[in-house]
């Protein structure tokens, strides 16, 4: 069956940086695009990023823009979201999906 497991969320600084991965089994993941959405506490879910199945699209929410970066690998049925210059407006559960397929997320928490 579908399986997506996110991993690399965790407590950072605000200015810091982390790296998201997003391990996919149980589908054609080489043809698919694949998302990042996010959920804040008391808000609705947010796109973060999406990238073509090939990898030579992406596309970013306005609010991370320049400062995330979405990557994939084929291979090896990952997708990656390199977060820099971290804010503490982008503290939130990430999840990675494809369809109506998704991860039970990663807490990412920025705070001094």
């Amino acid at each position: 069956q579908v399986q997506l497991v996110e991993s690399g969320g965790g407590l950072v600084q605000p200015g810091g940086s982390l790296r998201l991965s997003c391990a996919a089994s149980g589908f054609p993941f080489a043809i698919v695009d694949m998302s990042w959405y996010r959920r804040a506490p008391g808000k609705e879910r947010e796109f973060v990023a999406n990238i073509s199945f090939s990898g030579r699209t992406t596309n970013y929410g306005d609010s991370v823009k320049g400062r995330f970066t979405v990557a994939r690998n084929n291979a090896k049925k990952m997708v990656y979201l390199q977060m820099n210059s971290l804010e503490p407006e982008d503290t939130a559960v990430y999840y990675c999906g494809w369809a109506d397929f998704w991860g039970q997320g990663t807490q990412v928490t920025v705070s001094s």
